[in-house]
C-alpha cells in the first residue's frame, strides 16, 4: 500500500520548498510476541509468560530511561514513531534505548508501527505533531489489544494527563508510570521513577517547605522567545558555563559576543544552571566587577574544602583564580576588574547527566519502610547536592550510587533527582575505580558480537595478497625495533636506522596499519569512533580496539611479521631531511626494548653490534632535531608524572615516585613528532579542506598572569610575548636551588592550554599554529591502536597516496566536526580519569604509611597557601588558620607573594621549601581524605 507524506523545509538559500516523499505501508510486519500465533517467530522478543505487554509514549522513555534499563522491566514494545521523537531529543536517551532494543538478553520490541497499514496515522488538520504522535501511540497500542486478544494484555504507560485520559475514554488500558510500578510490589522500582516536577516541593526532612518558610531562591529564568531576542540585540551573551573544579563557587562562560570568559560567582548568579550547559549570560553593571580576597576553598554549607590532588597539567586542570589575593591592611572596598562579570538567565540546553557520590550521612528516621529524604553529594565537586527521595535508605548510606537529576524548581536550595544504582562501598578499590569510569563518560561495556565480526580470523598471519599489493613495500629485510615502557603489549609504532653510501640515514617511522583491519562503516570503526581513545588507568586498560587487534594482530611485536604504515626519511648526519617517502609496509621487527633497555645498550660503550649502533645514531640524530625545535621555540615544560609499583596479588600500590624520563624517551618522542608533522603537510596540501589536525592555541594573558605574578615576585622576569620568548627566559631561569627551574616550568605547564583536534575546514591557516612545538602544523599519526584521530589521519594519508579512496564521511563538513569534538571529549575524559587513577591509588598508597616530607610553596592564600609535593607529584592545602577562620591574624604581601603574621616574625613566601606531614583522615564515617598539615 502507497501513501504519499508531505512536509515544507528550507533550503540553504532560505527558499521554503514543499517536499512530497512516498511511503510504503505493509501488513507483515511483526508484533513480536510470543504468545502470537500470526506473525514470523523469528522476530519473537516479548515474553509468552507477559504479564502485561507495555506500550510506552515518548516522554516515558525520555524521562524514564533508567527505570526502563533495569531488569524488573520486561515486555516493552518501543514505537518507531516514539523512537524517531527520541532521537530529536536526546541523542543520548536514544542510544539507550536502543541498546536495550538490541540486547538479546532484554525483552524489548521495537515496532515499526509508521510503514504498517493498520497503526500508521495521518496528521489531521489542526493538530500539531506532538498531538499526531499521541494519537499514533494510542492506535498502536489498540492495535496490539486487538490483535492479541485474549493472549496478553497490552497497557499503555503515559505520564501524560491528556492522552491517558483519550487512551481510557477508547477503551484502553492505560497506566502512569509511578502506578504501574507500585503494581509490581517491588518498592526499591519506586526511587528509580523520576518524580514529575510538580511533585518538587516535598522534602521537608531537608528543606522548611512550610508555606510561611517558604521563599524563591533563585530567578526564574527567561522564555526562549526573550532569549532569542535579547542574544539578537547583544543584551545576553551565549556560551557553555564551566564551573571551576577546585572553587564550585566559581564559573565561566566563553562568550564569542563579547570575545571573552565572563565570570560568574556564587551559586545565585550561576541560578540553577549546571556545568556544560550551554546558557544565556547577562552581564552584571561594571562597579559590580569586584575582585576579592582569595581563599582557600572551605564552605561549611556544601563541605567544599580543597581537597590534595595531581599536579595540573593544563590551565584547564588548574585551580582558577580569577581574584588578586590583597592584603588585610588594605582598603576593605573591592577594586573593580577589567573581566566581565554576569548572572545566568536561561539555559538554553541543559546537560544533566548521572552522577556518582554518595548521601550525606544523617540518622535513620523512626520507623521502616517509608520514604526518607536525603542529599547526594557527588564526587565531582562541581555539582551541588541533589535532593532524591528513597525507601532503601539503610541500603544506601555509605555507598557510592548513582543519581540522576530531574528538575530544579526556584523555591529549593538544591536540584531534585532520583536513585539510579548502587555501585559498591566507598573506599573500596574496585568501587572507586568504577566511579572514576562512570564520572568520566568511559565506555567499559565489552565489545559487541557485531564489532568482533569485524575482526580477521585468528590466528592472522601474513597473506599472499598482502605481499603481491603493488602499494605495500616488503621492509621484512631492514633491521627495524620498537623501543616502549615496560610491558607494553599494544606496540604502534617501530622505528628503523640505516646508514647509507654517502654518508646519511635511512631513517624510517613505522607504524601499525589498523586501518587495515578497521575499515570505515563497519560496527567495529562505529565503536572506534565513539570510544575514540583508550583509556589508561592505574594497572589497567580500557581499549578503544579489541585485544586480539590491539595486542596482537596489529601489534609490532618481534619476531612476527605486521602490516605497517611508514614514513621514510633520507637524512643527513645534521638531521636535514632531504626526501620523504611515505609507504603502506610489511616488517618483521627484530626487538621490541622497553626505555631502560635501549638507554641501558646506548650507554654501554662495550656494546657495538648494529642494533645498539642503530640506537646511537637515532639518538644523535634526535638531540640534533630536539635541539632546533628549541631553537624555534618549542617548549620544554615540565610534569610530575606518578609510577606506581603494583601489588601482582592485591594489585595495591607498594611503591610510588616520579616517572623518569631518559635520553631513550626523548628519542623515541622526537622521531614521533617529526613523523606527525610530515603526515600533517602530506595531507593538507591534498586536502586543505577536510584534514584532522592539531592545534595548540597560545595561552591567554590571564592565563598566563599566576605564573608572572610569582616569577615576579621572586625577582624573575620572564617575557612571554612568544613561545620562544617564553623558552628563552625559562631556560635562564636559575637560582642555586637546584629544583628551582624544574618548578619554574611546571608553573609555566599549568598556564598552559589543552591542544585540541580540529578540521581544517573550519579554522584560518593562522589558527592551526601548536604553541607547545612552536610547528605551523601538526596532526596525529603515530598512535592508532590507541587513538581513532590517528585512525582519520591515516585515511587522509592513504587517499592522499591513492591507495584508498577518501570515505564519504570527509565530504560532510559537519559530520567531520563531530567527529573532532568527540575525539576532544574523549581525550579530555581519557586525561581526566588516568589523573583521578592516581589520585585514587595514592590515597590508597598512604592509607597505612603516614610521612613526613619536603614540600614547596607554589599559592599563597589568606588563610594558608597550596604547596607542591615534588615527590609524590602532588599538591594540596595547608592551613594557617582553624577552618572557618579567614585568615585575619595574617597579612597577604600580593607583590612578594608573602603571607606574614604581624608580631609574630612568622612568614611563608611562594617557592619557599617546608617540611610537611601527609597522612589520610576521615573527617567523616567512610569518607578517607589526604590530609597535608605543617611540621
Amino acid at each position: 500500500m502507497l501513501q504519499s507524506k508531505s512536509f515544507v523545509k528550507k533550503t540553504k538559500q532560505g527558499r521554503v520548498v514543499k517536499v512530497v516523499r512516498e511511503h510504503y505501508l505493509r501488513d507483515d510486519i511483526p508484533c513480536g510476541a510470543a504468545s502470537c500465533s500470526s506473525c514470523d517467530t523469528a522476530a519473537r522478543r516479548l515474553g509468552v509468560d507477559a504479564a502485561a505487554i507495555l506500550v510506552v509514549d515518548t516522554n516515558v522513555v525520555l524521562h524514564q530511561i533508567d527505570l526502563l534499563e533495569n531488569p524488573a522491566i520486561e515486555d516493552v514494545v518501543v514505537l518507531s514513531v516514539v523512537l524517531d521523537e527520541v532521537k530529536n531529543k536526546n541523542l543520548s536517551v536514544y542510544n539507550r534505548i536502543k541498546t536495550l532494543c538490541t540486547n538479546t538478553a532484554r525483552r524489548f520490541f521495537v515496532f515499526t508501527n509508521e510503514h504498517h497499514r493498520d497503526t500508521y496515522v495521518k496528521e489531521m488538520v489542526g493538530e500539531s505533531p506532538n498531538d499526531r504522535n499521541d494519537r499514533a501511540i494510542r492506535v498502536a497500542a489498540r492495535w496490539y489489544q486487538s490483535h492479541l486478544g485474549e493472549s496478553a494484555k497490552v497497557m499503555l504507560i503515559t505520564n501524560d494527563r491528556d492522552n491517558k485520559r483519550k487512551a481510557t475514554e477508547e477503551g484502553l488500558n492505560a497506566e502512569t508510570v509511578e502506578s504501574y510500578v507500585r503494581s509490581l510490589a517491588q518498592p526499591g522500582l519506586l526511587d528509580l521513577v523520576v518524580v514529575p516536577s510538580s511533585g518538587d516541593v516535598t522534602m521537608e526532612d531537608v528543606e522548611d517547605l512550610r508555606p510561611s518558610k517558604r521563599k524563591v531562591i533563585y530567578s526564574e529564568h527567561k522564555p526562549m522567545s526573550e532569549i532569542t531576542s535579547g542574544l539578537r540585540c547583544g543584551i545576553f551573551h551565549q556560551g557553555k558555563l564551566r564551573v571551576n573544579r577546585y572553587n564550585p563557587f566559581e564559573a565561566y562562560v566563553g562568550s564569542e559576543s563579547i570575545g571573552d570568559e565572563i565570570i560568574i560567582r556564587g551559586r545565585s548568579n550561576m541560578n540553577r544552571a549546571f556545568d556544560g550547559d550551554i546558557v544565556a549570560v547577562e552581564l552584571l553593571p561594571q562597579d559590580q566587577w569586584n575582585e576579592s580576597k582569595s581563599f582557600i576553598a572551605d564552605d561549611d554549607e556544601d563541605d567544599n574544602e580543597e581537597d590534595v590532588h595531581l599536579v595540573p597539567n593544563s590551565a584547564d586542570d588548574a585551580p582558577r583564580n580569577t581574584n588578586s589575593t590583597q592584603s588585610t591592611v588594605e582598603s576593605s572596598a573591592a577594586s573593580v576588574s577589567s573581566r566581565p562579570v554576569g548572572r545566568i538567565v536561561g539555559i538554553i540546553k541543559r546537560n544533566w547527566n548521572s552522577y556518582c557520590g554518595s548521601l550525606e550521612p544523617m540518622p535513620m528516621p523512626a520507623g521502616s519502610g517509608g520514604v526518607a529524604h536525603a542529599l547526594f553529594v557527588s564526587k565531582d565537586r562541581r555539582i551541588p547536592k541533589i535532593r532524591i527521595q528513597t525507601r532503601q535508605l539503610g541500603n544506601l548510606l555509605n555507598k557510592r550510587i548513582v543519581v540522576a537529576v530531574d528538575s530544579w524548581d526556584v523555591l529549593s536550595r538544591y536540584p531534585s533527582g532520583h536513585y539510579v544504582r548502587t555501585i559498591g562501598d566507598i573506599g573500596d578499590k574496585e568501587t572507586e575505580t568504577e566511579v572514576v569510569l562512570i564520572e568520566n563518560d568511559i565506555n567499559t561495556r565489552p565489545f559487541s558480537t557485531q564489532v568482533l565480526a569485524c575482526l580477521p580470523p585468528l590466528p592472522w598471519s601474513l597473506s599472499p595478497d598482502d605481499l603481491a599489493n603493488p602499494n605495500r613495500q616488503d621492509l621484512r629485510h631492514v633491521r627495524v625495533f620498537s623501543v616502549d615502557p615496560p610491558g607494553c603489549r599494544d606496540i604502534d609504532d617501530a622505528l628503523h636506522c640505516t646508514p647509507l653510501p654517502n654518508g646519511n640515514f635511512e631513517v624510517g617511522v613505522h607504524i601499525a596499519d589498523v586501518t587495515n583491519f578497521v575499515l570505515p562503516g563497519t560496527p567495529l570503526d562505529e565503536e572506534a569512533s565513539q570510544r575514540a581513545t583508550s583509556v589508561y588507568l592505574v594497572g589497567q586498560r580500557i581499549d578503544m580496539l579489541p585485544k586480539p587487534l590491539t595486542e596482537d594482530v596489529c601489534s609490532l611485536r618481534a619476531d612476527v611479521e605486521r602490516l605497517a604504515f611508514s614514513v621514510i626519511w633520507e637524512m643527513t648526519p645534521d638531521a636535514d631531511i632531504i626526501s620523504s617517502r611515505y609507504t603502506k609496509s610489511v616488517i618483521k621487527s627484530c626487538a621490541a626494548m622497553s626505555y631502560v633497555e635501549a638507554q641501558a645498550r646506548m650507554d654501554d660503550s662495550r656494546l657495538v653490534d648494529p642494533l645498539t649502533v642503530d640506537l646511537r645514531n637515532l639518538n644523535s640524530l634526535a638531540k640534533i632535531m630536539r635541539n632546533r625545535r628549541c631553537e624555534r621555540g618549542a617548549l620544554t615544560l615540565a610534569s610530575a608524572e606518578v609510577k606506581f609499583e603494583i601489588d601482582s596479588e592485591t594489585h595495591d600500590p607498594l611503591d610510588i615516585g616520579i616517572y623518569q624520563i631518559r635520553e631513550a624517551n626523548q628519542m623515541i618522542e622526537e622521531f614521533m613528532l617529526a613523523a606527525n608533522v610530515s603526515v600533517a603537510e602530506k595531507i593538507l596540501k591534498h586536502y586543505p579542506l577536510c584534514s584532522l589536525l592539531r592545534r595548540h592555541p597560545s595561552p591567554t594573558k590571564e592565563m598566563l598572569e599566576p605564573l608572572l605574578r610569582t616569577a615576579s615576585s621572586v625577582g624573575l622576569n620572564l617575557d612571554v610575548s612568544s613561545s620562544k620568548a617564553l623558552a628563552d627566559s625559562l631556560d635562564n631561569a636559575k637560582r642555586d636551588d637546584p629544583y628551582f627551574n624544574k618548578l619554574i616550568r611546571i608553573l609555566a605547564t599549568r598556564c598552559m592550554t589543552q591542544a585540541v583536534y580540529f578540521c581544517s575546514g573550519d579554522l584560518s591557516l593562522s589558527e592551526y599554529y601548536h604553541y607547545g612545538l612552536a610547528s605551523a602544523l601538526y596532526t596525529h599519526f603515530t598512535s592508532p591502536i590507541r587513538r581513532y584521530a590517528d585512525v582519520v589521519v591515516h585515511r587522509l594519508l592513504a587517499a592522499a597516496l591513492d591507495i584508498a579512496k577518501l570515505p564519504p564521511v570527509f565530504q560532510d563538513g559537519p559530520q567531520l566536526t563531530g567527529i573532532a569534538d568527540n575525539l576532544n571529549y574523549r581525550h579530555r575524559n581519557a586525561q581526566m580519569a588516568s589523573r583521578a587513577s592516581v589520585e585514587l591509588h595514592t590515597l590508597i598508597y598512604f592509607r597505612t604509611r603516614p610521612v613526613d616530607t619536603e614540600a614547596r610553596i607554589v599559592k599563597i592564600k589568606a588563610n594558608g597557601f597550596i604547596v607542591f609535593v615534588p615527590k609524590f607529584g602532588i599538591e594540596g592545602p595547608i592551613y594557617l588558620t582553624a577552618k572557618g577562620d579567614k585568615g585575619a591574624d595574617w597579612v597577604v604581601d600580593e607583590v612578594h607573594q608573602k603571607v606574614t603574621k604581624p608580631g609574630a616574625n612568622i612568614s611563608y613566601a611562594v617557592l619557599q621549601s617546608v617540611m610537611i606531614h601527609m597522612e589520610v583522615v576521615e573527617p567523616q564515617p567512610h569518607r578517607p581524605k589526604l590530609q597535608l598539615t605543617l611540621l
